[in-house]
């Protein structure tokens, strides 16, 4: 027999059904409640609202558990490739040695983008947010491809404007740095793997050898894992809710990338080196901030710390930690913002007032330090993340059309004016 909840409003029953996912998750089915009862639900920021059900990714908070389709976040970053995992997350599988192979080599037949794109990029001054150009870079690619506009299209058409998003969003966010830092482009190099390809178009200068370190690309391959994806968040969710009106991949895309932009999303790994530089200009007294951050009166907290969604522990910072210690050793780096990073991080991990309260340094803490290391621009950052986050918003735009899923369309409860007269303008 079916479970239901009962909901009882003005003394009237309504029997309402419970859905279970694959992982024990329950949910109240409460679609047909506005025709039914003529009552809506409110929740704020829809904390508590599952908008849709997704086979992609499966998130634990409470027990520091993330999956990408089945696959512990654990195994995949130890054991796959970031084109591995962006494969698992789009077509739902692991690859075989033989489809890897192509989608890799498709990958690299579109990397280039037209030239026109160029007088996009030149439009912009280096003042510009890296953030706002990248979007906009991403979103004029409908124009480059009008037949992405058409969403009845077939499954091949599907696999070209993802292959096309993934070629060119390294290209895209090593054109936006390019831009900020007011230097001439690089064109994509695909004699390279995907990350080391990146990291030649950011860093390379004109007549300059350059040689990609494999620490740091194999650290910005497992950030890019780690980043791949995360449940229903706010950028996510953004390019869901745009792609269910059947706009295409890359205008959807875009607004996530807009959504990401804002600091209480995407912004999390720039504060971090933020509050750090603040700390280094303050004189560098860790002992003081720590003192700061246990008083309640103080209003300072640590950022980088503890995480709104994974209340024991983060289990992508385990992983990333490895490669950041990886990255700061081979460099050398000698840079007393990251001296400060590591004595906060020492504290947190042994002091029995964070320990208890379950403040362990993040995801965000991590990658602000390897980005800083590599010498990338807080600015920069988001389309760091950009860019890590693409295949899991590629998965979720195509899971939402398989599922001929309809145009989101949340309600609101009105606190406005009750309807009066109107005045015209010579009695007012």
């Amino acid at each position: 027999m079916a479970k239901t909840a009962e909901l009882i409003i003005d003394g009237k029953s309504y029997k309402l059904p419970l859905v279970e996912g694959t992982e024990k998750e329950v949910a109240i089915d409460i679609s047909s409640l506005l025709e039914e009862a003529g009552v809506i639900t409110l929740d704020l920021g829809y904390k508590n609202t599952g908008a849709t059900k997704s086979a992609i990714t499966f998130l634990d908070g409470d027990n520091g558990i993330l999956r990408y389709r089945g696959y512990s976040i654990e195994d995949l970053a130890e054991k796959s490739s970031f084109l591995e995992v962006t494969y698992l997350l789009i077509f739902g599988e692991l690859p075989t040695e033989e489809q890897l192979k192509k989608f890799s080599d498709d990958i690299k037949k579109h990397t280039m983008v037209h030239e026109d794109t160029r007088k996009i990029l030149d439009g912009f001054p280096s003042t510009a947010h890296p953030m706002g150009v990248l979007a906009s870079m991403f979103c004029a690619q409908t124009a480059f491809y009008p037949e992405s506009l058409d969403p009845s299209r077939s499954s091949e058409a599907f696999y070209l404007s993802a292959v096309r998003s993934l070629a060119k969003m390294p290209t895209f966010a090593a054109w936006a740095y390019k831009n900020a830092m007011g230097h001439p482009v690089n064109y994509p190099d695909n004699t390279l793997d995907y990350c080391s390809r990146f990291l030649k178009m950011m860093f390379a200068l004109p007549a300059e050898h350059f040689e990609v370190d494999p620490v740091v690309a194999q650290a910005l391959d497992k950030l890019l894992i780690l980043h791949a994806d995360h449940e229903q968040n706010c950028s996510t969710s953004t390019v869901r809710i745009v792609g269910s009106s059947k706009a295409s991949i890359y205008s959807s895309i875009s607004a996530g990338i807009n959504a990401l932009w804002g600091p209480l999303h995407g912004g999390a790994n720039q504060e971090v080196i933020v509050m750090l530089e603040n700390i280094r200009k303050d004189g560098g007294d860790t002992d003081k901030w720590i003192a700061k951050a246990k008083d309640k009166n103080s209003g300072f907290r640590l950022m980088g710390f503890g995480h709104r969604v994974y209340k024991n522990f983060d289990p992508r910072a385990k992983i990333i930690k490895k490669a950041a210690d990886d990255v700061l050793k081979k460099l050398g780096v000698n840079d007393p913002v990251l001296e400060i990073a590591q004595k906060l991080e020492e504290v947190a991990l042994r002091d029995s007032y964070f320990i208890e309260r379950k403040l362990y340094p993040n995801v965000d803490f991590y990658s602000g330090i390897i980005y800083r290391a590599l010498g990338i621009p807080v600015d920069m950052f988001t389309v760091m993340f950009a860019m890590g986050r693409l295949p899991g918003w590629i998965a979720q735009w195509k899971e939402l059309r398989e599922n001929k899923e309809p145009i989101g369309r949340p309600r609101q409860i009105y606190t406005g004016q009750n309807q009066r007269a109107y005045i015209p303008i010579k009695k007012r």
